[in-house]
């Protein structure tokens, strides 16, 4: 265990490992932490925790990004590792997900909350045992018809005309993020609570 600077904040986006999956929807935390991670200029290269991760600074704290490489249902596994190792409490571990009860594009950011049905949300509440991390939810749309199998949905991937409005989405979800670190949860949800591309 070492300890980190007090205010060292994490932000992880959450998916699945492999190329099938890449462009699903269930990977947009994956693409946005990818985005983000080039805009930060910090390599998203170090394989630890189960998990990749970089480090940098912003605004003069240290910041890691991660992607579990867990697969989405044990998403949480290695959110634990990595911030008990920096001492990163939840509330300064900021967590990127698909969301099918917003419509593509749109965006929710939140303080706290239930997994409302999401795996990867349920793994990282049951191992970091608390519910007061910050999210920022990213709209992928609901299935066509109650009967659709949800895991053939969140696995599939965005029509091109869901596509643009995602892809500006995905932006969009870093920058909230890192204005949940610059002004707080209150601001970046006023700001972008709502967001369409």
């Amino acid at each position: 265990m070492i300890s980190a600077s007090k205010d060292a904040w994490l932000i992880v986006g959450l998916g699945n490992p492999g190329r099938e999956y890449e462009n699903s929807r269930h990977n947009c935390g994956f693409r946005a932490i990818d985005r983000l991670s080039g805009r930060l200029g910090c390599k998203i290269d170090k394989a630890k925790f189960q998990g990749l991760y970089g480090k940098t600074l912003y605004g003069g704290k240290p910041l890691y990004l991660l992607k579990p490489l867990t697969y989405m249902n044990l998403s949480g596994q290695s959110v634990l590792q990595l911030s008990a190792y920096f001492q990163i409490p939840p509330q300064r571990i900021i967590v990127l997900f698909d969301d099918i009860s917003l419509e593509p594009g749109r965006l929710r950011v939140r303080a706290e909350g239930s997994a409302g049905g999401h795996n990867g949300i349920k793994s990282v509440i049951a191992q970091l045992g608390s519910e007061a991390f910050p999210r920022v939810k990213i709209g992928v749309g609901a299935k066509p018809n109650p009967e659709y199998d949800l895991a053939a949905w969140v696995l599939g991937s965005f029509p091109p005309a869901e596509e643009k409005a995602v892809s500006a989405a995905l932006d969009a979800a870093g920058d909230a993020a890192l204005t949940i670190i610059d002004k707080g949860v209150p601001e970046a949800a006023n700001k972008y609570n709502g967001f369409h591309s």
